[in-house]
């Protein structure tokens, strides 16, 4: 601690150092110059003196001497404590995440599967908006609040990070991607940012069961009304296979498609746009467009604090003589 402290202090004029000079020529003329206060003696006549205090510590008046002369140079030098400061400012967008995590996010097409890649470039996105407010909605069967939108990005890593396919078993099967928008609409609206998007990621079509309340359509709709704007984001290979297998729960089997006319017509109309993601670079690339089309206001301030050093270095010197004469003119007055 006290080494980084020392490590912030800059001189301003360090050519004053030069004056130290003065120093060696004090202690040669101190070595050299007769003392009347007895201060250099022979070194018999000393080693046959009693061992007092005078005697032990006739130098000090000197060395205090040098001492105050060292800090007064050090002064003349004008250290200063320099701390270097940076503040972001600016308007931030508000951002909600809207992930599926049905079954098929499991499927191995995108390597090492699809969920993973979803999650590890949503990491890096996250990371790369300093002063957006973000959230993150799931959904598969139903849709489901994880963070909702904050300024802890902290929060929104970690629950990104323990994110699970089905959300550990929690949510329902199937893909309603109209209630996973509608979610989303719903928390970005309570924002007091004037932009808002929502970044909407699956991977397939709307598989919905007789309990959906919103569907596509109308989610679409609420977003427009509330000047929401969604990019959607196809997350799969260009083979049209049949079926592909799904990593986890029981070997389940799953169609390999994206309702790409419903996602494009859910981002033209909201003032978003559409992509197809068919691997991790690919969607690297995507999220890099997002984040370059959706940049925050910021300005950068940047500004060093500084404090001068030098009084209480004038201050020790002006203590180390007062010291020195009251020593010379009281305890070592008379020697021995």
């Amino acid at each position: 601690m006290i080494y980084e402290w020392l490590q912030s202090i800059k001189f301003v004029w360090p050519e004053n150092f030069i004056f130290l000079a003065i120093i060696p020529f004090l202690i040669w003329h101190y070595l050299t110059s007769p003392r009347k206060q007895g201060a250099m003696l022979s070194s018999a006549l000393v080693a046959n003196m009693p061992k007092t205090f005078k005697v032990k510590f006739r130098h000090l008046p000197f060395i205090l001497r040098l001492i105050a002369i060292t800090c007064l140079v050090m002064a003349l030098a004008r250290p200063q404590h320099q701390t270097a400061m940076s503040r972001s400012e600016g308007e931030g967008i508000d951002i909600v995440l809207c992930m599926d995590v049905s079954g098929s996010m499991g499927t191995e097409d995108v390597k090492p599967y699809r969920f993973r890649v979803a999650k590890e470039v949503a990491i890096d996105f996250v990371k790369s908006r300093p002063v957006d407010r973000i959230g993150l909605v799931i959904f598969a069967g139903e849709a489901f609040t994880k963070v909702p939108i904050t300024f802890d990005k902290k929060t929104v890593l970690t629950q990104l990070n323990s994110l699970k396919i089905m959300d550990g078993g929690y949510l329902e099967p199937g893909t309603l991607i109209g209630e996973g928008l509608a979610m989303s609409v719903n928390r970005i609206i309570k924002g007091k940012s004037k932009t808002k998007v929502v970044i909407l990621l699956t991977d397939g079509k709307e598989d919905a069961p007789p309990t959906r309340i919103i569907d596509p359509v109308m989610a679409t709709e609420i977003a427009k009304a509330n000047h929401v704007r969604v990019y959607t984001i196809g997350l799969g290979s260009n083979l049209n296979t049949a079926d592909q297998l799904v990593r986890g729960e029981g070997g389940m089997v799953v169609r390999n498609y994206i309702d790409e006319g419903l996602l494009t017509r859910m981002a033209k109309e909201t003032g978003g746009r559409y992509y197809r993601a068919t691997d991790k670079q690919s969607l690297l690339a995507i999220y890099s467009q997002i984040d370059g089309l959706e940049k925050s206001k910021i300005e950068i301030i940047n500004y060093k604090e500084v404090k001068e050093m030098f009084l209480p270095l004038v201050l020790a010197a002006l203590g180390w003589l007062l010291l020195e004469v009251l020593l010379r003119y009281t305890v070592f007055r008379k020697f021995p």
